[in-house]
C-alpha cells in the first residue's frame, strides 16, 4: 500500500465517509492502545498530537499497573504524546467508517519515549542501515479459532486441508478482506497443525511496516472472529496435547543496489548471511525472554512441537531454530527465525532479531557446523534454549541485548516479567507441562 500524504488521507476519509480515526501506539505486551478521534477532530488538532498515560508502558495485560522507577504513583503518570505518522494511516473495511494511523511516543522533554516499543524498533533499524543494509522483514503468525466459551471449532486435525469444514472459510475470508484492506497483501491461508488452528500469511515489508502490519492483523482476526460470533486466541499454548501459536520471523537485507544480499547464497550462506545466522545463535538465550512474555508460552519449547528446543540453523529443516533459505540467485532468500510465540511483542521480537544479527556483522561472526537431520532426536552439542520464563529471566539479564535496548525498557521489560512469572506461582503453584484453566483465564482473551 502506497504511503500517503496528509492531503491523501483526507481525501481518502472524504471519499470514503469516515467518520473515526484511531490514533494507536503498541504497549509493551503489542496490544494497541489510544484513542478514537471524530475525523474533524483529528484534521484539526489530532494531527499535531495527542496526549495518553504513559501508563501503558508498565500495564500487564489485564491492565494492572507494575511497580517501575520511572513510571509510578509518584511520578504522576505523565502524558506521552502521540504524534500520528500520517503514512502509516489505512482505512479498515471490516469496519466502515473507521481509519488507523500509527504514532511515535515523545516524553515530557519532546524525546523519543525510552519505553516504547516503536522507538525499540527503529533504533534497530539504523543500526542495520549504519552497517550498509535495510532489513525486510515478514512474519508468519498462528491462532485457533474457537466457540464464545473458549473450545475449539474442531476437535480434529486436518492440516491445510481444501475439502475440509470448507465453512470455516465464510470467517478466513473476512479476515482476508479485512486484513487486505488495511493495506497489506495476503498471500495464502490454511489450516494449522492443530484443531482449530490457522495461519494466514502476509508479505513482506520494511521491517517497521511489518510490525505495524502484524499487530494489526492480530487486531483484526480477534475482531472478525467477534462479528462471526466466536473468537480468536493468539496465546502460545492453550492447550497441552495440541500444538501452540508461534510467530516465525523471516528476514532478508537490502543492500546498496536495492536487491537481496542473501540473493547469491548457493546452498550455504553467503558470508552475509552467514554472519547475520551467527548474530542470531550468539544472542538466541537472551532472546528468549522476548519470544514469550508469559510463562505459559515456554511450554512450547518442547521436543516435536515444530517449536525449536536447542540453538542450531540448517537449510530447509523445519526442526532447527535458524532455517536458512538459499536457492542460488533467489530474491527470497532468507533466514527464518523459529522460536518466538504468537504473544510475543512484534516490534520487540523483531528489534532483537535485527539487534542479534547487526551485532554478528558489525563483529564478523563466524557461523558453527549446520545441523542436520531431526534435531528434537540428535542436537549434538547445541545449547538448549530456556523452557521456563525463570531461566529466560536469567539468560536477559546482564546480557548485550539489555545493553542495547536501554536501561529503562530493559529494566521495565524484566520487571513485567517477574511480574507475570510470580502472578502464574500464584495461580498455578508450580511450573509443569500442562495447561491449567487458570492460564487459560488469564490468556486466552489478552494475547
Amino acid at each position: 500500500m502506497p504511503k500517503m500524504d496528509l492531503d491523501e488521507f483526507r481525501a481518502l476519509c472524504t471519499e470514503h465517509d469516515l467518520h473515526t480515526v484511531e490514533v494507536v501506539h503498541p504497549d509493551s505486551y503489542g496490544h494497541l492502545r489510544g484513542k478514537r478521534l471524530p475525523v474533524e477532530r483529528f484534521f484539526r488538532a489530532g494531527k499535531d498530537g495527542i496526549g495518553i498515560a504513559d501508563a501503558i508502558f508498565i500495564m500487564d495485560i489485564h491492565c494492572d499497573l507494575v511497580d517501575n522507577p520511572w513510571i509510578s504513583m509518584e511520578s504522576g503518570f505523565l502524558d506521552t504524546i502521540l504524534v500520528p505518522e500520517v503514512s502509516t494511516a489505512r482505512r479498515l473495511t471490516h469496519r466502515p467508517g473507521y481509519a488507523v494511523v500509527f504514532s511515535n511516543s515523545f516524553d515530557e522533554e519532546g524525546k523519543p519515549h525510552q519505553m516504547s516499543p516503536r522507538r525499540l524498533l527503529a533504533d534497530q533499524i539504523e543500526r542495520c542501515r549504519a552497517a550498509g543494509v535495510e532489513p525486510y522483514v515478514a512474519t508468519e503468525i498462528e491462532f485457533y479459532l474457537t466457540n464464545p466459551d473458549w473450545s475449539p471449532i474442531q476437535d480434529y486435525i486436518q492440516y491445510s486441508s481444501l475439502t475440509d469444514s470448507f465453512e470455516v472459510d465464510d470467517v478466513l475470508l473476512d479476515m482476508r478482506n479485512g486484513i487486505a484492506g488495511a493495506g497489506m497483501e495476503v498471500e495464502s491461508s490454511n489450516a494449522e497443525y492443530g484443531p482449530g488452528q490457522f495461519e494466514i500469511n502476509v508479505g513482506p515489508a520494511d521491517a517497521m511496516r511489518t510490525a505495524d502490519n502484524t499487530v494489526l492483523m492480530k487486531s483484526i482476526v480477534k475482531q472478525v472472529a467477534r462479528q462471526h460470533g466466536l473468537r480468536a486466541t493468539f496465546m502460545p499454548k492453550p492447550w497441552e496435547l495440541e500444538s501452540g501459536n508461534g510467530m516465525h520471523i523471516h528476514t532478508s537485507l537490502i543492500g546498496s543496489d536495492g536487491g537481496n544480499a542473501f540473493a547469491d547464497s548457493d546452498v550455504q550462506p553467503n558470508k552475509l548471511m552467514g554472519h547475520w545466522v551467527a548474530g542470531i545463535l550468539e544472542h538466541a538465550p537472551a532472546m528468549s525472554l522476548i519470544n514469550s512474555m508469559t510463562p505459559n508460552g515456554y511450554k512450547r519449547v518442547r521436543p516435536y512441537t515444530f517449536a525449536p528446543t536447542h540453538i542450531h540453523w540448517g537449510l530447509d529443516n523445519r526442526t532447527v531454530m535458524a532455517r536458512c533459505m538459499t536457492e542460488k540467485g533467489s530474491g527470497a532468500n532468507r533466514v527464518e527465525y523459529r522460536c518466538a510465540g504468537a504473544d510475543a511483542n512484534p516490534y520487540v521480537a523483531i528489534a532483537a532479531v535485527l539487534a542479534s544479527g547487526v551485532d554478528g556483522l558489525e563483529r564478523n561472526l563466524d557461523l558453527p557446523a549446520m545441523s542436520t537431520g531431526d534435531q528434537y532426536a540428535d542436537w549434538g552439542d547445541c545449547e538448549a534454549l530456556p523452557t521456563t520464563m525463570e531461566d529466560a529471566i536469567v539468560k536477559f539479564q546482564g546480557s548485550m541485548l539489555t545493553e542495547l535496548f536501554g536501561e529503562k525498557f530493559s529494566t521495565t521489560w524484566l520487571e513485567l516479567a517477574k511480574w507475570e512469572l510470580a502472578k502464574f506461582t500464584d495461580g498455578t503453584g508450580e511450573e509443569s507441562d500442562q495447561v491449567s484453566d487458570w492460564e487459560r483465564a488469564r490468556y486466552l482473551e489478552h494475547t
